[in-house]
């Protein structure tokens, strides 16, 4: 089943996620809806509190980004479930990327990352793992990673940019936007 994504501005964005556990209600049926959300929206990862959950976990799958990795670097495959990730490190070179997002529809920023981080998380059937990722899957996860902290990409850009595109924002945080997949706003 698709989920309506919220906009920018839905408090469910800036929510305190908590843990969940193995027996969190219908889970194998919300990572199903997760995913489909996010293929419906053409999207490369979606947190649950983009679809109004404040639970700690997010889906992603990179492989529509293989056009843009780095060189050696597989994307194809790169599908997975986290569940109460935790950030163990972030290190390495800093590298800028243009990052969008499904909650935050026709805006682009250039955000600056570390390129290298390690995950300690459960997978959907909550076996457990501490894993290093790098390049645009570091990217990926750190950016789906920082809407379980209620972050958003925008909170990395400059004040100058944030002044750029406060209109675009507050338009979509009315729901004065057209996205070809469901969206809810506001409070």
């Amino acid at each position: 089943m698709i989920l309506p994504i919220v906009g920018f501005g839905h408090p469910a964005l800036r929510d305190e996620t908590q843990e969940i556990g193995p027996d969190y209600p219908e889970l194998a049926e919300l990572v199903a809806n997760m995913f489909e959300t996010m293929y419906n929206a053409n999207g490369v990862g979606i947190a649950a509190p983009q679809v109004g959950l404040s639970i700690r976990m997010f889906v992603v799958d990179g492989s529509p980004m293989q056009d843009m990795a780095h060189e050696g670097e597989v994307m194809e495959g790169f599908k997975k479930v986290f569940i109460n990730p935790k950030k163990v490190e972030e290190f390495g070179k800093k590298w800028d990327f243009e990052e969008g997002c499904l909650s935050i529809p026709d805006i682009r920023e250039l955000v600056t990352r570390p390129d290298t981080l390690t995950l300690h998380y459960f997978d959907e059937n909550f076996k457990e793992h501490t894993e290093s990722f790098t390049g645009l899957k570091a990217r990926i996860l750190q950016h789906e990673y920082d809407h379980l902290e209620g972050k958003l990409f925008t909170d990395y850009v400059s004040a100058f940019r944030r002044q750029m595109v406060k209109k675009r924002l507050n338009k979509i945080s009315k729901g004065e936007i057209y996205t070809d997949y469901p969206m809810k706003f506001g409070k």
